[in-house]
């Protein structure tokens, strides 16, 4: 009995040890790699920032290989993709209420879905899955979009995301020869 019992403690010492020291080492490590990035858009009555971690391309395929097609993406490294809106916007013409949401994708050769979902987790992804599998609740999407790809001449080694005023506002996400922009209004 007394032996269970002490491997009780050692078990939850060492979880504890685990959420309180490791995770935030493993954040702090992995951000070296992928560094935090904000992009901030402040015109036309709009104040919209989205924070995230820059992944480096390092001579790999992106598209169809680290990032598979047809399967949902947290948009960047590390923690969920986070856009935020002081107020009512219109994202190619579906409505999305003042707040912070995380931002996902779903890449494809010719188009991307994107969504924006009511609930920013922890990490984005599974650590069982190594990293394949999300933590997005579907139900919990505020808006969901369909902005086609547009192939870039010349690549972009860190993924980027950034605001536009090209006949309109829009949100641009760019990385190796890939950019997928999405209109949004006031």
């Amino acid at each position: 009995m007394k032996f269970l019992k002490g491997l009780l403690i050692v078990v939850i010492v060492l979880v504890l040890l685990g959420v309180f020291v490791g995770k935030p080492y493993m954040q702090k490590q992995t951000k070296k790699h992928s560094p935090e990035r904000t992009a901030t858009y402040t015109k036309n009555g709009m104040d919209l920032s989205v924070n995230y971690s820059s992944p480096s391309k390092k001579g790999r395929t992106i598209f169809g290989e680290l990032v598979p097609f047809d399967a949902i993406w947290r948009t960047g490294a590390n923690e969920p993709t986070t856009f935020t809106t002081n107020s009512k916007i219109t994202v190619m013409g579906e409505s999305l209420p003042a707040g912070t949401y995380s931002l996902w994708t779903k890449p494809n050769p010719e188009q991307w879905t994107v969504m924006f979902n009511k609930e920013v987790p922890d990490w984005g992804v599974t650590l069982l899955s190594g990293g394949k599998d999300t933590t997005r609740d579907p139900e919990q999407d505020a808006v969901e979009v369909t902005a086609s790809v547009m192939p870039l001449t010349q690549e972009v080694e860190q993924f980027t995301i950034s605001f536009a005023d090209a006949g309109g506002t829009q949100m641009c996400l760019s990385w190796d020869t890939t950019k997928v922009c999405v209109p949004i209004e006031k």
